[in-house]
């Protein structure tokens, strides 16, 4: 395993599928940086009406890109919808949850990196 991530490209056709209760996971990287402490990168299936844990805060900053499918994104309280290729930014400490809100499987890839220094508490596996 390298020190640092490497430029590289993640082969959507070569990534393992992982199932997990509430569809499956993809995992692309999680690994330090030149210039990040971490920078963490999966792609997330949910089945309809699923999301992938409770709403929580970290100090990270996460960008999020849809796929496929459906979300409904609350930040800080507030709903919004996220169709095929919105980009959801959300920043350090915001309080923030997904759900799949279509009627099929909705896919999105996730990119979390913490500066150095700030790595944090990560929340839960899905």
């Amino acid at each position: 395993m390298p020190s640092h991530q490497r430029s590289t490209v993640f082969d959507w056709n070569h990534l393992a599928v992982i199932p997990t209760p509430k569809g499956a996971r993809r995992d692309l990287c999680d690994v330090a940086t030149a210039t990040l402490d971490r920078f963490e990168c999966h792609v997330t299936t949910l089945n309809a009406g699923e999301v992938p844990h409770e709403p929580h805060r970290h100090p990270d900053e996460e960008l999020i890109i849809v796929k496929e499918g459906t979300l409904e994104v609350t930040i800080n309280g507030q709903s919004h919808p996220a169709t095929a290729g919105s980009v959801i930014f959300l920043a350090s400490q915001d309080f923030h949850g997904l759900r799949n809100a279509g009627s099929g499987t909705a896919t999105y890839y996730v990119q979390r990196w913490t500066s150095p220094g700030r790595e944090g508490p990560q929340p839960p596996e899905v």
